[in-house]
C-alpha cells in the first residue's frame, strides 16, 4: 500500500471499525475511555510501523493520561476506516496550556513566524487539547514540530534553544522535513560538522548528514 500518512499525522477511525478492533483484542477490554473514544470524534496519531506488522495498514497511537498508567496503545487500522484531520497548529492549542507556559510559547510562535514556519503541536498538551482529558502534569514537556518546507533555515536552532534555556518546561521535539523524516531539534543543533543524525519515517530509520540539513551560513 502506497502510505499517504506520515509520523505525526492525526486522524480519525470509523466508530464501526474502532469497535471491531476492540472486540478483537481482550486486553483491552480494561482499559479506561477506549470504548467510547472513535464515538466522541477524539483522533489517533500515525507512528513509526515495528518490524513484522502489516504494511496493509495505518500503523496509529493513543496515549492515556498519565493519571490512567500514561501508557502509550500501539494499534493499525485499514486506510479507508481514517479520515485525516487537519495538524494542529502550536497557537491553536496555547490556550489549554498553563498560564506560565504562555509566555515561551508566545516566543516559539513568533521565531517560526519568522522562519516562514508554523510550530505544531504534539504530546501532552495536544492531547488535552483535543480530548478534554487531563494530560498535562507539573513535570510534563512541551513537545513541538518544525515542518521546514527545505533546509532547516539559519538561526532556528539557536533561537529555539534560547527559549529553552529559559522555559518553565522543557521543550522537546523534531524538525520535520518536507519528505516526512523527522529529527530531534537539539540533536541535530549539537551535531558537528560533517555529522549526522538520526531521522525516522512512519516506515524507516537513516542517518542523515548534518551539512545537508542546514542552511549554509554566507561567508
Amino acid at each position: 500500500m502506497a502510505e499517504p500518512y506520515r509520523r505525526h499525522d492525526l486522524v480519525r477511525a470509523d466508530p464501526a471499525a474502532w469497535a471491531a478492533l476492540l472486540d478483537a483484542r481482550p486486553d483491552l477490554v480494561a482499559v479506561p475511555h477506549l470504548r467510547g473514544w472513535a464515538e466522541a470524534g477524539r483522533p489517533f496519531v500515525v507512528r513509526r510501523r515495528v518490524p513484522g506488522e502489516d504494511a496493509g495498514a495505518v500503523p496509529l497511537g493513543l496515549p492515556l493520561p498519565p493519571a490512567d498508567g500514561k501508557r502509550r496503545i500501539g494499534l493499525a487500522l485499514p486506510e479507508e476506516a481514517l479520515t485525516a484531520l487537519s495538524p494542529m497548529s502550536l497557537i491553536d492549542v496555547a490556550g489549554d496550556a498553563p498560564a506560565a507556559w504562555r509566555p515561551a510559547i508566545r516566543d516559539l510562535v513568533a521565531i517560526g513566524a519568522g522562519h516562514g514556519i508554523v510550530p505544531r503541536s504534539f504530546g501532552g498538551l495536544l492531547w488535552q487539547a483535543v480530548t478534554g482529558l487531563t494530560y498535562l502534569t507539573a513535570t510534563s514537556d512541551l513537545d513541538l514540530l518544525w515542518p521546514c518546507r527545505e533546509a532547516v533555515p539559519t538561526g532556528l536552532l539557536t533561537q529555539i534553544r534560547t527559549i529553552a534555556d529559559v522555559a518553565p518546561m522543557r521543550i522537546d521535539g523534531e524538525i520535520l522535513l518536507p519528505d516526512g523524516f523527522g529529527l530531534h531539534w537539539r540533536e541535530l543543533l549539537e551535531a558537528p560538522a560533517g555529522g549526522s543524525v538520526l531521522a525516522k519515517s512512519v516506515d524507516a530509520l537513516a542517518l542523515r548528514p548534518v551539512d545537508a540539513l542546514r542552511v549554509p551560513v554566507a561567508a
